[in-house]
């Protein structure tokens, strides 16, 4: 099933947190109606600080806010930051909290991984920023490099029905019939916003999402179009590489027919277990002539990728089992020669000022157990898609707290699984 794309937009890319929180702090200030947002990550340090004023000043002025983080992601809030915000009105939502068992946080898998902010349907924002001070570069060496996107113009009015749709399960309905046959789930109509759906620019654009219902596959799609229509260069920026095996074969196939294939991946990760799954495939990545770039400023926490002179995509997912087979996730991809230029701009003076080349000649040099492991873990990763559908599924939780609930207690509502 094809995906329109939508005319008419505008993009800015920003980087790090430097750029993304002024932005976004910026645009909720100015709201006059309505400020959507959902994070997987919101600590409660100068950055949550500064993200809790704006949106108490918001509040206070009438302007209707709703934030979702995931229960995982965001544990430790206390009770007098949320407290404030319910006070002022605002309704705040709990995306499956983390139960615990002796200290234990338990169900880590199937999170709420998406950054998206919408204010007053005009201006979105989408990316794999949260809300946290180690998006900053004065948080040290291990201050995050990382991108999102602004986006003005039509595609504001998918975001925001969206944004809308996965905290009201009221505004979905059930297909009695899906071409996927499976259960899906689609959003009631929503009036758009006028601003919102007037021309911005000239980008072309989708807001392609990740559920564990009717789109378990259309991000990863998206890029398995991308690569197979490339015919010049592919760059592929992404924290966690660990993709299956359709995504890896279609990467591969296009290296082998002389598409420059650059992947930039982390040589300082926040986790040692992310540098070692994605070194696994090395091999088989270099004989194909894959050129792989390690970043060594920072850990890297980018989700980017760019496709020839045009095609761009910027969004919350990794390109890992998690992100690609369990977690709920959300990107844009921009079809523009002026966005990608400036992507693609940013991107090579990653890898020319912050990244060290794993040499080709490094393919076919493994010792005797790395290569054992390595063929073990690609055939894992080939077929875990298809094993982490048949685990058990349950309906997602969101645990809404408002005004009338803060001396009650939170109301639990079954969520519904956010529409593709």
């Amino acid at each position: 099933m094809k995906t329109p794309w939508i005319g008419g937009n505008d993009f800015r890319l920003l980087e790090n947190g430097e750029q993304f929180y002024p932005a976004v702090f910026d645009a909720i200030a100015a709201a006059r109606r309505e400020v959507l947002l959902e994070t997987f990550i919101l600590f409660e340090d100068k950055v949550g600080v500064a993200l809790h004023g704006v949106l108490l000043d918001a509040a206070k002025r009438g302007v209707q806010v709703d934030v979702t983080i995931d229960g995982w992601g965001s544990p430790d809030l206390s009770q007098a930051f949320v407290d404030s915000l319910l006070a002022a009105g605002v309704r705040f939502h709990v995306f499956e909290p983390a139960t615990r068992l002796f200290g234990v946080r338990l169900n880590m898998f199937r999170r709420m991984h998406r950054k998206i902010v919408v204010v007053d349907g005009e201006r979105a924002f989408v990316g794999g920023i949260n809300y946290s001070a180690d998006h900053l570069l004065d948080f040290g060496p291990k201050a995050k490099q990382d991108y999102a996107v602004e986006a003005r113009g039509p595609i504001v009015d998918e975001i925001r029905a969206f944004a809308l749709s996965s905290i009201d399960p009221q505004r979905t309905r059930r297909r009695w019939f899906d071409w996927r046959w499976r259960a899906a789930r689609v959003p009631m109509p929503v009036e758009p916003q006028a601003a919102a759906s007037r021309a911005a620019g000239s980008a072309e654009a989708i807001f392609v999402t990740r559920d564990n219902q009717g789109g378990r596959h259309d991000i990863e799609r998206q890029y398995r179009l991308a690569f197979r229509a490339a015919r010049r260069e592919i760059i592929v920026a992404n924290a966690y590489f660990f993709p299956g095996y359709r995504l890896l074969r279609d990467m591969r196939r296009a290296a082998r027919r002389g598409v420059s294939v650059h992947l930039i991946v982390q040589g300082e990760p926040d986790m040692p277990i992310v540098k070692i799954a994605a070194r696994l495939l090395y091999d088989h990545l270099l004989r194909s002539g894959v050129r792989i770039h390690e970043y060594c400023d920072r850990p890297l926490h980018g989700k980017v990728a760019l496709v020839d002179d045009e095609w761009a995509t910027v969004g919350s997912s990794n390109l890992d089992p998690l992100s690609l087979a369990l977690n709920l996730e959300a990107n844009v991809v921009v079809r523009d020669r002026e966005f990608a230029r400036t992507l693609r701009e940013r991107l090579e003076r990653l890898i020319r000022e912050s990244c060290k080349e794993v040499p080709a000649s490094q393919a076919g040099r493994s010792v005797w157990w790395r290569s054992t492991v390595g063929f073990v873990v690609f055939h894992f990763v080939r077929r875990f898609p298809a094993w982490a559908g048949v685990l058990p599924e349950h309906r997602p939780k969101i645990d809404s707290l408002g005004p009338a609930s803060a001396a009650n207690g939170a109301s639990t509502q079954t969520a519904a699984e956010p529409p593709r």
